[in-house]
């Protein structure tokens, strides 16, 4: 997810992670983990996302001495899947949600613009389609082997108002439980829920590519920004 211009991109890059490995927690093993239970929506308004008006955008740094020589990156999706509900016991409520990895649209130029200033729009397709195949390979995404991201509900308190959520995180074969401020708002038959969190990389078993000894790097940490938007069923 990291390519260098100057150099030869991304090609070179992954040649050289080799001589480069970073240090990665190891994931939670999923034979370990409990099947998730059935939701229990009983009494509770359940609303369908809607994944055409629904968007996630996941924010991704340059860092090392060298960080010049890259430039950060805007992964985003608008195929976000899954259900909410909301219960008039607020910490009743949950949801279940996912999106496809391999539909992830990297370093759209609006998406960009819509980031800041650190994301310049001017990014060459070339090296857009350098980092989407570094980012759909095993020791990232794993894309042919896992097909989604998921997230559900592992609590909820507060209220509608000002709610406390965490979230259950899922990717590839590691989880984990993540609080994300979140800000809910329903209109009519329409609920609204946008918010931003940071995540690790190495919390999940990925290894963020780096050369140089760490001169070039990305990040550990990705800045997930999220829209969502549910109609009642």
């Amino acid at each position: 997810m990291r390519e260098i211009p100057k150099v030869g991109g991304l090609v070179l890059l992954s040649l050289l992670l080799a001589a480069c490995p970073r240090p990665v927690r190891p994931p939670a093993p999923a034979p370990t983990v409990p099947p998730t239970p059935s939701a229990d929506t009983r009494g509770a308004t359940v609303y369908q996302v809607e994944p055409g008006s629904s968007q996630l955008a996941i924010l991704v740094y340059r860092g090392g001495k060298l960080s010049r020589l890259g430039h950060n990156h805007v992964m985003t999706s608008q195929d976000v899947t899954g259900r909410v509900w909301v219960h008039p016991e607020f910490p009743r409520s949950g949801f279940e949600l996912a999106f496809p990895v391999a539909k992830l649209v990297v370093d759209d130029a609006e998406a960009r613009r819509a980031a800041g200033s650190d994301f310049p729009p001017d990014i060459p397709q070339s090296d857009k389609d350098g980092t989407r195949k570094n980012m759909l390979k095993p020791e990232v995404l794993d894309g042919d082997t896992y097909a989604a991201v998921k997230l559900r509900a592992a609590k909820v308190g507060g209220t509608l108002e000002a709610p406390q959520v965490t979230a259950h995180i899922t990717i590839k074969d590691a989880s984990r439980d993540v609080e994300v401020p979140v800000k809910i708002a329903v209109e009519g038959a329409q609920l609204r829920a946008t918010g931003e969190f940071d995540i690790l990389q190495t919390d999940f078993g990925i290894k963020p590519f780096s050369v140089a000894l760490g001169a070039l790097e990305v990040q550990d940490r990705l800045h997930i920004k999220f829209a969502i938007v549910a109609a009642k069923q």
